[in-house]
């Protein structure tokens, strides 16, 4: 079996690729070699803020014999080509989410892996921070009982608000939904395990939208999907949950789920963050009780990183293509229940990971 680190590009180096790759190159089991994007400045530019040794294009990443692993942080439409390239030639892929714009799609991605004997990873990695990897601690040691039923929560103005180029966050794989929404239902995945069924509503408060800040600042753009999202979910364990996104709100509102078992109630950290303090109320307490975290709290790229292990010691990586999958599944049917205005049935399923240990520790060189 090889041994070393594990060769790394990153494709696509906009907004989201300075977190990744501040931590990429610190993790010993990781090794950097290259940065692609569309625009080869942009990508020579962060190779050599982050002194990774190659540069350029997307074809010169997938073909670089160095590179073992294509971290795809590109928009949601590029998610899927960019990875059918990438295992074509062999390569393991971690995808930033959503894994593609459709189930159909994505299946043939992790089709397509598995005949070529190689992995596929997706975000969101946030829960296996401390945060959420604690909750699961907790929950499976019977803090609260048995789980039953939960809340997810989301409310805000907008990305259009703060960010320099947003309109690719009201496109279709995007929305409240798509965007935020794969926080949320992974969290709830991973402690309630496969959905069975959903119910939704979806409405669009602006047909089109004004740029808030940056160079574009003043120019419009066209809303092409939901910008408030309500959902119910029905998990094939028994469970529920209620589930709402949404980018219409002037009331910022919201950042975690709650899970309510027969004996208290957990609220978690907020699920795109790594790290946070777990709260517990029960019936006869006036307050929440606080829980300090533990675990890894780095940030974006503790996903690759256990994608990576994986790899070297064998295994499947917790944030899985499977998983993602069922994510996606999922958010298709809220969004045909949307649509429609009945219940609809989520057809896949997924293993569920195991929990982390508290003493998981990025930064020793394993591999």
């Amino acid at each position: 079996m090889t041994r070393g680190p594990v060769g790394v590009a990153v494709v696509g180096c906009g907004n989201i690729s300075d977190a990744y790759l501040s931590n990429l190159t610190a993790f010993p089991d990781l090794r950097v070699v290259f940065c692609a994007d569309l625009d080869v400045e942009r990508a020579k530019a962060q190779a050599a803020e982050y002194g990774v040794p190659g540069a350029g294009t997307v074809a010169q990443a997938i073909a670089d014999p160095e590179v073992e692993l294509i971290v795809n942080l590109t928009i949601p439409a590029a998610h899927a080509p960019i990875a059918s390239e990438a295992i074509a030639a062999g390569k393991h892929v971690w995808i930033e989410k959503p894994l593609a714009l459709n189930t159909e799609t994505g299946r043939g991605l992790l089709d397509a892996a598995d005949a070529a004997g190689v992995l596929v990873g997706c975000a969101p990695d946030t829960v296996l921070g401390a945060g959420l990897q604690t909750t699961r601690r907790l929950i499976e040691a019977g803090a609260i009982g048995t789980p039953l039923t939960a809340l997810a929560l989301l409310q805000d103005p907008g990305p259009d608000r703060w960010h320099p180029d947003p309109a690719f966050l009201f496109q279709r794989g995007a929305g409240p939904l798509y965007d935020m929404g794969p926080y949320y239902l992974t969290a709830l995945a991973t402690i309630f395990g496969p959905a069975d069924s959903v119910a939704a509503l979806g409405r669009r408060s602006h047909d089109r939208r004004v740029i808030g800040a940056g160079p574009k600042a003043g120019s419009s753009f066209d809303v092409e999907v939901p910008t408030h999202v309500a959902a119910l979910i029905n998990y094939a364990g028994g469970q529920a949950a209620t589930l709402l996104m949404s980018f219409d709100s002037p009331l910022r509102r919201g950042g975690f789920v709650e899970i309510t078992g027969t004996e208290a109630t957990f609220a978690t950290p907020d699920p795109n963050r790594f790290d946070g303090d777990v709260r517990v109320q029960t019936a006869d307490a006036d307050d929440w009780a606080v829980i300090p975290a533990t675990g890894a709290a780095q940030g974006r790229g503790l996903g690759v990183l256990d994608m990576a292990r994986a790899i070297r010691n064998g295994g499947r990586p917790r944030a899985s293509g499977e998983l993602a999958l069922h994510v996606l599944d999922v958010m298709e049917a809220i969004t045909a229940s949307a649509d429609t205005g009945s219940f609809v049935p989520v057809r896949t399923t997924f293993t569920a990971p195991d929990v982390l240990a508290a003493d998981w520790d990025p930064l020793a060189r394993t591999v």
